[in-house]
Formats: C-alpha cells, sequence, structure tokens
C-alpha cells in the first residue's frame, strides 16, 4: 500500500501528510513544545475557536497495490466519513456543490501522486513517511483480528481530510474547513498548542464543529415538558446503569424466592460480575440469561400436579426445609414472576449493549486456541507497534490545516490477509506432513516388532483387558486434569488479574461501606427478634431490663462488630488480597447462614422474615462497594478522617458528635496504630489526633468566621443576642427545674390511667384467726359516672384541704370497691384458742386490739412501680366493746350472741393507691380526721350438726352505692403512672432527678463557664493553616513510609505548643 501525500495551497508553507489505516481514521494532534515555539502564546477559549465545517473533496490516488506499478487508476469517488450526531440519525457533512472546487481539489490531488510517485524509498523516508510494510492491515473477518486503535478521540483543527482508498478505484477526501460565517476566525493559521485531547461528546459538547441540524436539535429538546424531560432523564439513567437494574432484579428475586435455584446468580454477582474489570463478559451475561430461562422452564415442569408434593401444597408451604421449598420448585402462585421480570431486565441490558457495540467484545481467550492465530496476533501485534513507532516520527509540527488522514477499503486487507494466512499455513502443512511420514514408519516398525513378539508369546485376554482398563483409566484421569485444569487455571487466572493489575483506578468507599455496616447494625439492634427462636413479639429494652441477653441478639451483634473491625483493619493494611479472600468467606457464610441456618433458627421461611430481608437487602449493598473496592484498589494514601475534608457547619457539627459517641474515638485511634506502619508510640499517636482535631475544630471556626465577617466597632445584634442568649437561658432554666417540670407534666399530661383490679380486706382481733375476709373484683369494681362524681366533689365544696387533694384526680381515676358482709371464709379456731381469746377479752388488764388491713392489686405493665399496694392499722378496744364480743363468742346469752357490736373509728373509708407498694387512708376528706364505725356480728349454722360460723360486717354512715345494704365500701384514688417508655427516668422521683440528671448537666455546664483562661493559648489561634498542614504532612509522610522524617515532624509539633513564641509567629494571618 502506497502513500500519497497532497499538496496544499503555495501559499499554505506546510507539507499535507495522509496515511492509510483500515477502518479507522487517526487524528494526530499537534505536539509542539517550548523548543518548537520562539515565545509564549496563548491559548483561546473553546468558544473563541473556529468551528469548522465539514465539505466532500474528490481527489486522484496515485499509488497502487505493487510497488513496481506506476499507473493511475480512476473511479467514481466513494463517500468514507460519516460524522453522526449524538442520536445517532443525521448526517453533518455539508457537501459542497461547486464542480469547480471538486475539479481544482482533483487536480491538486493528480500533481500530490505524481510527485509521490517519483519519491524514491530514501527520500520517502526523509520526508517523514513511512513504508508499506510498516502499516498494520486489519480484516473485518470475525475473529480473525482485535479491533482497530480506536478513533473516539480527536483534536480541533483549522482544516482536517479524511480519504478512502480502494485498489482500483479513486480517492474520496472529506475535508474539514474552517466556518468563514464566523467573525471569530483566527488570523493566524497555526492553532496555539494543544496539550489534551478530546473526546467525540466534548467535541460535540463543546460546539468544537458547527452543524445546524445539532443545534435545532438540541432547542427541541430544551422545549419540550418539564414531565417529559424528567421522562427522557430517568431512562438515560436506567439506560446508564442497566447491569444494576440487572443486579437488582435477581437480588430481589432471590429476595423473594429464597432458594437454591436463584442462589447461585447473586453468589456470581458478588464473586464474578462485580470483579470483572472494566465490566462483565458476554460469557457472564449469557450464562444468566440461559439460566435464568432453565429456571422458569424447571418450576414450570414441577407445577403439575401428579408429583407428590403438589397434593397437600397447604400443609407444607410454611416448612422452610421442606425440599421443594428449599430447592424452589413448591407450586404457588406466580411461581415465575420475578424470573420474568429478572430476564427482562437481562434482554434489556443485552440490548443496550448491542447498541453499544459492546455485546460482541472478545472473552478471554481460550488456553486451547490454535497456534498459529497466536502467531498472527503476535505478528500483528509487532506490525502495529512498528507502524506506530514510525507514526511517532513524523514531524507534526505544521499547520492543522495539513493534515490529511486516508484510510484503504476492506477488500483489500481482506485478500491480504487470506494470502498471508496462506502464506504462513503452507510451510506448517509440509512440516505436518513430513511429520504425520516419521509417524507412519514408527508405526510400521512397531507393528512388525509387535508381530514378532507375538510369535514368540501369546498374551492373555485377561492381561489384554487389563491393558485396556489400564489405558482406558489413564486416558480418564489426563480428562479429569485436563478439564479440571480447564476450569481451574481461568479462576486462578481472574483472581490472579484481580490482586495483581496493570492499571488501578484507586478509589475509596469505605465511608460506604461503614455506613451499610452501620445500618445493618442498628438493624439487628431494634429487629434482633427476627433472628431467634419464638422471639417474635420480644422487646430489646424489656430483655435488657431483666438483665437478660438474648443469644442470637449476643451473636449477631458480636459477628457485626467483628466484620466492621476487620474491613477497617484491611482498609489501613490496604490489602487487596486480605479483602479477596475476605469477600469470598463472607458471601459464602452470609449466604449459607441466612438461606440454611436462620430458617432453621426461626422456624419459619426467609420470605417470611421482613427484618432478614432488609438486613440482607443492605448487606448486598455492602458487598458491592466492596467489590467495587477489589476492582479499583484501595486508596495509596488514607489522610485523617472523612469528616475532616472540608470546612463549615456541617462538617463541624458531625465531627463533634462522631467525637461525643463513647469509645468511638478512642477504639478508631487504637485500631489505626495497630494497622499503621508508624515510629509514634500510642500515647504520641493519641496526641497527634487530638492536636489535628482540635485544629480542625479551630479551622471551622476561622472559615466560618471569614464567610460572615463581624465589622469592627459594631455591637452585637439583638436578633443574636436573644436567639443565642435567649435559648440558652431558656435551656439552663428548664435544667435547673426539669425534675419538677417532669414530674409534673408526665403525670397530669403523659399518665396512664391504672384502675386496680382486686381490692382485698382483712380484719382480725388479737392477733388470732381472721374473723374476716372479703375480696372485691370485676363488677363490684364501679368507676364514678360523671353524676355522682358531681354530687361527690359537692359534698367536699367547702372543705379548702379536700378539695385541694380531689384537684389532681378525674372520675377515672377515682374507683369504689363494693365488698359483700359476710366473709367469704369460715372462722375456724380450736376450742382452745375460742377460749383463750374470751378469757383476753373479759380481763381489763391485758390489751386487746383489732387490726385492718387492706391491699390493692394493680397491672404492672402499665408503668407501676410495684404490683400490690398494701397498708394496715391497729386500733384498741374499748372494754364495753370487748365484753360484747366475749358474750358473742361464748354463745351462752341468745340476745346478746343475736345483737351486732359496734367498732367505731376504725375504717378508712378512703384511701390512696399510689405506683409504690405504700397505700395510705385519705384523711383529708374524713370528717373530723376520724375514721368510719362498722358494726360486727357472730353468725351460726344451726340447721346442720356441722356448727359452722363466721362474722357478717356492716359500715355505718352515708355511702355511695347500696345505701341499705349490708355491705363495706371503699373508696379508692388511683395516682396515674408514667408511661412505660419513660418510665426509667420516673421512677428516680424528684430527688433522685435532682442527684442524677441536673448535678451532673451543671458539672458540663460548669466546665465551659470556667477555666477558660487556660486554654486561651490554644483556643484564640488567628490562622492555623500552617499548624493544619504540618499535621497533614505528618500523615502523608506516615503514608509513603518516611517514618524518620515522620518522628522529626512530630517532634516539630511538639516543640510549637511547648513554645508560646512560636505558636504566636506561627499562627499570625498572612500577609500580602
Amino acid at each position: 500500500m502506497g502513500l500519497v501525500p497532497q499538496l496544499s495551497e503555495p501559499e499554505k508553507p506546510f507539507n499535507w501528510f495522509r496515511e492509510c489505516y483500515t477502518e479507522a481514521t487517526v487524528l494526530f494532534s499537534r505536539q509542539s513544545t517550548l523548543d518548537d515555539l520562539d515565545g509564549p502564546e496563548t491559548v483561546p477559549k473553546t468558544s473563541e475557536r473556529a468551528r469548522p465545517r465539514l465539505r466532500k473533496m474528490f481527489s486522484m490516488d496515485m499509488s497502487s497495490s505493487s510497488a513496481d506499478s506506476g499507473s493511475l487508476a480512476s473511479s467514481e469517488p466513494t463517500q468514507c466519513t460519516m460524522l453522526y450526531s449524538r442520536q445517532g440519525t443525521t448526517e453533518t457533512i455539508a457537501e459542497v456543490e461547486a464542480e469547480q472546487d471538486d475539479e481544482a481539489v482533483a487536480k491538486d490531488a493528480d500533481q500530490g501522486g505524481e510527485e509521490a510517485a517519483d519519491l524514491g524509498p530514501e527520500e520517502a523516508s526523509e520526508a517523514g513517511l513511512t513504508p508499506d510494510a510498516e502499516l498494520p492491515h486489519y480484516s473485518t473477518e470475525d475473529g480473525d483480528v482485535e479491533a482497530p486503535p480506536s478513533y473516539s478521540k480527536a483534536v480541533s483543527f483549522e482544516r482536517l481530510s479524511f480519504c478512502s482508498r480502494d485498489d482500483s478505484a479513486g480517492q474520496s477526501h472529506m475535508a474539514v474547513s474552517p466556518d468563514e460565517s464566523r467573525s471569530d476566525r483566527l488570523e493566524s493559521s497555526i492553532l496555539p498548542p494543544l496539550t489534551h485531547e478530546l473526546t467525540a461528546s466534548e467535541l460535540l459538547l463543546n460546539k468544537m464543529f458547527h452543524d445546524d441540524e445539532l443545534e435545532e436539535s438540541e432547542k427541541f429538546y430544551v422545549g419540550q415538558p418539564r414531565f417529559l424531560l424528567l421522562f427522557y432523564a430517568m431512562y438515560n439513567t436506567l439506560v446508564a446503569r442497566s447491569e444494576m437494574v440487572c443486579y437488582f432484579g435477581i437480588i430481589l428475586n432471590h429476595m423473594v424466592s429464597a432458594s437454591m435455584i436463584t442462589l447461585v446468580l447473586p453468589i456470581l454477582i458478588f464473586l464474578w460480575a462485580m470483579l470483572s474489570v472494566p465490566r462483565p463478559s458476554r460469557r457472564f451475561w449469557m450464562m444468566a440469561i440461559v439460566y435464568t430461562e432453565v429456571a422458569i422452564v424447571v418450576k414450570y415442569f414441577f407445577q403439575f400436579g401428579f408429583f407428590p408434593w403438589n397434593k397437600n401444597v397447604e400443609l407444607n408451604k410454611d416448612k422452610p426445609f421442606h425440599p421443594p421449598n428449599i430447592i424452589g420448585v413448591e407450586k404457588k402462585e406466580g411461581y415465575v414472576l420475578y424470573d420474568l421480570i429478572q430476564l427482562l431486565a437481562l434482554f434489556f441490558h443485552r440490548s443496550i449493549l448491542k447498541c453499544h457495540g459492546l455485546w460482541d467484545e472478545d472473552d478471554i481467550t481460550d488456553s486451547g486456541t490454535d497456534k498459529e492465530e497466536s502467531d498472527d496476533e503476535l505478528s500483528l501485534s509487532r506490525g502495529r507497534r512498528a507502524s506506530s513507532d514510525s507514526l511517532k516520527s513524523i514531524n507534526l509540527a505544521a499547520s492543522a490545516e495539513s493534515v490529511h488522514v486516508s484510510f484503504p477499503e476492506q477488500p483489500t486487507a481482506i485478500r491480504r490477509k487470506r494470502s498471508g494466512s496462506s502464506s504462513q499455513i503452507s510451510p506448517r502443512s509440509s512440516f505436518s506432513s513430513n511429520r504425520s511420514k516419521r509417524g507412519s514408519t514408527s508405526t510400521r516398525n512397531s507393528s512388525q516388532k509387535g508381530s514378532s513378539v507375538l510369535s514368540i508369546k501369546q498374551k492373555s485376554k485377561r492381561e489384554l483387558y487389563m491393558e485396556k482398563l489400564q489405558e482406558h483409566l489413564i486416558k480418564a484421569k489426563a480428562f479429569t486434569i485436563k478439564k479440571t485444569l480447564q476450569i481451574y487455571v481461568p479462576i486462578r487466572q481472574f483472581f490472579y488479574n484481580l490482586i495483581h493489575p496493570d492499571y488501578s483506578a484507586v478509589t475509596d468507599v469505605y465511608v460506604l461501606m461503614f455506613l451499610a455496616d452501620t445500618v445493618d447494625f442498628v438493624i439487628i439492634v431494634f429487629g434482633f427478634w427476627a433472628f431467634g427462636k419464638h422471639s417474635a413479639a420480644a422487646d430489646i429494652t424489656s430483655s435488657l431490663s431483666e438483665d437478660q441477653v438474648p443469644g442470637p441478639f449476643l451473636v449477631m451483634v458480636l459477628i457485626q462488630f467483628g466484620t466492621m473491625v476487620v474491613d477497617r483493619a484491611l482498609y489501613l493494611r490496604k490489602t487487596v488480597l486480605g479483602k479477596v479472600i475476605f469477600q469470598v468467606i463472607l458471601v459464602f457464610g452470609i449466604h449459607f447462614w441466612m438461606f440454611f441456618i436462620l430458617p432453621g433458627v426461626t422456624e419459619r421461611k426467609f420470605s417470611q422474615n421482613l427484618v432478614a430481608q432488609l438486613w440482607y437487602f443492605v448487606k448486598c449493598v455492602y458487598f458491592g462497594l466492596s467489590a467495587y473496592q477489589i476492582r479499583c484498589g484501595y486508596p495509596t494514601r488514607v489522610l485523617g478522617n472523612f469528616l475532616t475534608k472540608s470546612y463549615n457547619y456541617v462538617n463541624l457539627f458531625l465531627f463533634q458528635g462522631f467525637r461525643l459517641v463513647p469509645f468511638l474515638t478512642e477504639l478508631r485511634a487504637v485500631m489505626d496504630w495497630v494497622w499503621t506502619d508508624t515510629t509514634l508510640s500510642l500515647s504520641s499517636w493519641i496526641c497527634v489526633e487530638d492536636i489535628y482535631a482540635h485544629i480542625f475544630i479551630l479551622k471551622c471556626w476561622r472559615e466560618s468566621e471569614k464567610r460572615y465577617p463581624q465589622p469592627r466597632g459594631q455591637k452585637k445584634k439583638k436578633v443574636v443576642k436573644y436567639g443565642m442568649g435567649g435559648m440558652i437561658i431558656v435551656l439552663l432554666i428548664c435544667i435547673v427545674w426539669f425534675p419538677l417540670l417532669f414530674m409534673s407534666l408526665i403525670k397530669s399530661v403523659a399518665g396512664v390511667i391504672n384502675q386496680p383490679l382486686d381490692v382485698s380486706v382483712t380484719i382480725t382481733l388479737g392477733g388470732y384467726q381472721p374473723i374476716f375476709t372479703m375480696s372485691a373484683q370485676q363488677s363490684q369494681l364501679k368507676v364514678m359516672d360523671q353524676p355522682k362524681f358531681n354530687k361527690f366533689m359537692k359534698a367536699f365544696s367547702r372543705d379548702t384541704g379536700a378539695m385541694q387533694f380531689l384537684e389532681n384526680y378525674e372520675k377515672e381515676d377515682i374507683t369504689v370497691a363494693e365488698l359483700e358482709g359476710n366473709s367469704n371464709s369460715l372462722w375456724t379456731i380450736s376450742p382452745p384458742s375460742k377460749q383463750k381469746m374470751i378469757s383476753e377479752l373479759t380481763d381489763p388488764n391485758s390489751s386487746f386490739s383489732v387490726v385492718f388491713s387492706w391491699s390493692i392489686q394493680r397491672n404492672m405493665s402499665l408503668g407501676a412501680k410495684a404490683e400490690i399496694a398494701t397498708d394496715k392499722l391497729s386500733f384498741p378496744l374499748k372494754n364495753t366493746t370487748r365484753e360484747h364480743i366475749a358474750k358473742m363468742i361464748a354463745g351462752n346469752n341468745t340476745e346478746s350472741s343475736r345483737t351486732p357490736v359496734t367498732i367505731e373509728k376504725i375504717y378508712p373509708y378512703y384511701v390512696k393507691a399510689p405506683s409504690d407498694s405504700n397505700s395510705k387512708p385519705i384523711k383529708q376528706l374524713l370528717s373530723e380526721n376520724n375514721f368510719m364505725n362498722i358494726t360486727i356480728i357472730l353468725s351460726r349454722d344451726n340447721t346442720t350438726k356441722s356448727n359452722s360460723e363466721w362474722w357478717v360486717l356492716n359500715l355505718t354512715g352515708n355511702r355511695i352505692y347500696n345505701q341499705h345494704a349490708q355491705a363495706l365500701e371503699l373508696v379508692v384514688f388511683n395516682d396515674k403512672v408514667s408511661p412505660p417508655s419513660l418510665g426509667f427516668l420516673a421512677g428516680y422521683g424528684i430527688m433522685g432527678l435532682y442527684a442524677s440528671v441536673v448535678l451532673v448537666i451543671g458539672k458540663f455546664v460548669r466546665e465551659f463557664f470556667s477555666g477558660i483562661s487556660h486554654s486561651i493559648m490554644f483556643e484564640e489561634l488567628p490562622n492555623v493553616d500552617r499548624i493544619l498542614k504540618l499535621c497533614t504532612d505528618i500523615f502523608l509522610v506516615r503514608e509513603t513510609g518516611e517514618l524518620e522524617l515522620e518522628e522529626d515532624l512530630y517532634a516539630k509539633l511538639i516543640f510549637l505548643y511547648r513554645s508560646p513564641e512560636t505558636m504566636i509567629k506561627w499562627t499570625r494571618e498572612k500577609t500580602n
């Protein structure tokens, strides 16, 4: 293939050079250096450069396929270069209709061809032209060679010429000429030096080429409705991230199905697809598509009812380890819905790859490829490398308008490829024929030798069978080893290339991985009940309040925390190999635990466990980020905290919140010291971290002062004073009076009514067997209605003490207990005890008392401190009352035994039931602070011979319910209890809150208002940039391994803080 230089116009001082390539146009930029230029030139902006137009030029190719031929061949000009817009629909070539210009260009091409024909090889090399042998040839046959060099990059030229050539055809040139209609065209023909290259999309976005149709298209799309533009943007986002859509569909399908059939693809995503560089290969997508189709067919096949497990579907559908359920072939509604969605996403991604030409990319070449193809590729690569080296030697310091690039058509390359391959195959075929001849000769000799041996000794059939069996075993062993190596070697090579990449675009997504782990940690803490057996209704707060640590909760928390620590260690050591091993172990371990162990622990399917599904989805996000970190590689330098990258209020408050978390700052500092190479001791390391944190906080405040400066001599605005100062005043007042406000509001506003469940009363005489026992429950416990409550309040309207007590209660807080007058148990006392009791009652010198006790039972779950509130009262009996009771017990006198005995002032009609266990009578509501009277009588069963005895009591005076019934009545005032969520604070009481909360907060507040004078030297630093840079320098030299320099810089930092004068010099404001 010859080279045809095209001569430019006479006034142009530079030559035009054209190089021929197959199916590609290589555009060379003008590589100018300071040695080529006499003086510096200013680079114009992209908008100020001339925007060239494209026009067609026709010229004759003076070269021929043979080196000796000088004949000219002409044919119809063909158009070879087409520039497409971003939509790929509109041709942007503006053809010139003037035939005179075309003929002039053709004449120039003819003259250039003649001069090129006259040039010899040496002259051509001196002119910077490359010989034909150095240029690589490309074939369009599928699979022959790899794709030609990319022509997606170009630079802006004043004039570009594209031409296509055929062996027997003419030449068609596409020239890029400047837009003469623009007024901002550059006067000089030489462009300023361009030190960067622009892609095709950048050329279009920067308006490098002027095209009316593109501008009209942009105006059309800008004028569309916002909703339609939003739809376009969402669709473009979907197209740009179509592989993420496939990953999401596969993970969603596995979360819903949770079977062994759907388990394969998620594991392959995290261990193959996401680890592939630069993108998953076609083999993976084809495997995913075929696997999904096979899974759909298998699921459809097992939906028929003649299978045994499909007869009792309702019985076995909730069993996690039922074989059809764990395999994924159970009969259910919508069995392939998510599989079809997954398949649709895969086909959508496949169409996107085909549209962009990425579907037909060559996969990793197999180890069994033909040696001839490898030799061809080797020779091709050598030719391309030699041609590229020769092309670099061309002096392209000429004007941009002097560059012409041409490439040949396809048939020549195809013919040359075929001829070359045939010439290469012929020696190989002769060699193989010779080898076959030698092989046949050796075979013939061996057969003759074998026949002679057979003639000497005949082998038995068993020996022949054993030899054949041994041969088959050897072949089977070789076949097994071959297949194993075919599987093992690519996998090993894949991970080896991953750990030892040729190039690495390092990135840092550790912060996102840490956030994903933190979210998983929160899910475990607040949803641990989903990971245990028979604990669906458990609560972590109730379990911890009972000093019980659930086993599943403890295991999951420790495992999650351990993975976070290991991830931090790998990040600090920057070991990609360790991260790959950790990723493989974690992927297999998490999937095995979530889908095989967890269903057995919880005894329910994974698809029915919403919390476990949420945890698994967040874990999949973590796996994706880890794969991205492995694929890109760890950053070479880890400097400081991610919150200290910028200096503003958001980073300031987030960083201070980070430091307030207990043990987090200390744990991070110790872990960084353990897994980072340094010469500093642990105390020195912590000292540097503390100085850096303090300087960062000061830097944020200084930057805020620069953004919002305060003019000198101007008083503070009232908005600032009342906004900040007023808020602090209110906050301090609330802290001081917090216990009183809290205890008052928690009972009146957020209090819960805790009505009694059981009210019991017991009366005992002198320590003997109780004479009366009765309890009221359910219907016997009545709540006042509004009329009775108004009547009750009206009765105490004139009593100030009573009204002060009653204003804290509402009608729902008052319960009236109706106690039956007859005791619910017989008076079972032995005769000797009865005689002794009678003697004590009749003896005026002995003391004898009556004991009245009661108990009130509440609902403990509503927030009460104690379940039962009790109390008892003891009253001495008068002598007359004792005599009447003794006669009643003796039963000698019939009249006295039937007459009730009145016991005065022993019955507390109003009692209070607080949240604790101490119930007290309410004397404010009793007239003259006296208790009420009751009457007692001992009843005997005379109709039978059992001689049963029991006591009957009756309350004298006014009652709320059943005024004339023979019964007792007790009015209970129930205190409201705090909600269970605030019970931990309300349980301390007012004095407890003052001692534990107010004083502790006051101590911290006092630290902000005292001791400021001791920290002025380190707090009031006008400019902390130099100290901040010194800290970052320490981090930098530590990462680069300059440990001696780290020691020197640390000593410099310590000396700076020990020398106030040096600190003043270092923190002065920078002056111009």
